[in-house]
């Protein structure tokens, strides 16, 4: 192993989520909602008279994502998620738009209920070498900090893809109070890593036809009238984890396990469901 290699994985051996401090990290509330079909079409109207559309979707404001996420050997990610806590890290890799297109590396972090995400562009190059789980070559050609993290991750703790989840979003913001709304419809999952790229794969439905997700996004305060639009319709609040249910979506059709037995090396121990590392 390269000089310098190994005390990057000693002090990225396992990387928590960060409490917040001022002037380094700044955190951003966000809120999620389960609502039908219906419901969210009755908000989007509301929300075309108060915010902006994304730039970025067509007309209407609707554009898909596509997100390749990454879990260790213990699949700790989602232990994490299933274990209630709050402090967690998560790492994908994600693309915009039905065509091929830039390639994005995202970390996002949660403490407390609230986010933190961080974002590099990712060359085909690089997105090549971690693919074919050779993250060292991707590791030592990267510039971004974030890259040279991640490529850290895979090795110590043996990170690899474990879900594709896409969905169809419209996106309303107000880029001068840094909110933003998500209405995120027809959430899908799948296991064929290699085509992710090109989109040419089949998607399994997570959620019922008329059940899809709204998510709040905002830093410190949410004006009154943003809020009164998005809570009036009662909609069900939820801690709602697409890569999650993706995961489990896979393991009940039998396709990628969960949980896997850890075979030789200890398995994580658990107590009153928090995960003992």
């Amino acid at each position: 192993m390269r000089p310098g290699l190994s005390e990057a994985m000693r002090t990225e051996k396992r990387e928590p989520a960060r409490p917040e401090v001022s002037g380094i990290k700044k955190y951003r509330n966000e809120w999620k909602y389960y609502g039908t079909s219906g419901e969210l079409r009755l908000i989007g109207v509301r929300l075309d008279a108060a915010l902006q559309k994304d730039i970025h979707g067509d007309p209407a404001g609707k554009y898909t994502v596509h997100s390749l996420y990454f879990d260790d050997w213990r699949d700790s990610c989602v232990r994490e998620n299933d274990a209630g806590i709050s402090e967690r890290v998560k790492y994908r890799i994600r693309r915009y738009g039905n065509k091929e297109g830039p390639l994005w590396l995202e970390r996002k972090e949660k403490a407390g209920g609230r986010c933190h995400k961080e974002s590099c562009m990712l060359s085909t190059e690089a997105y090549r070498d971690i693919l074919e789980q050779d993250p060292e070559k991707a590791f030592w050609r990267a510039e971004e900090p974030l890259l040279k993290r991640f490529c850290v991750r895979c090795m110590a703790d043996g990170f690899v893809p474990k879900a594709v989840i896409d969905y169809e979003r419209t996106a309303y913001v107000d880029e001068i109070l840094h909110v933003r709304i998500t209405l995120d419809e027809n959430i899908s999952v799948s296991d064929d890593f290699s085509r992710f790229t090109d989109g040419d794969y089949i998607r399994y439905p997570l959620l019922d036809k008329n059940r899809h997700v709204l998510e709040v996004k905002f830093d410190e305060l949410l004006p009154g009238y943003v809020k009164k639009i998005v809570t009036e319709r009662n909609l069900l609040f939820s801690s709602f984890s697409k890569y999650a249910l993706g995961r489990k979506k896979l393991q009940s059709m039998g396709r990628i396990p969960l949980y896997p037995d850890v075979g030789v090396r200890e398995r994580p121990r658990e107590r009153k469901g928090v995960l003992i590392k």
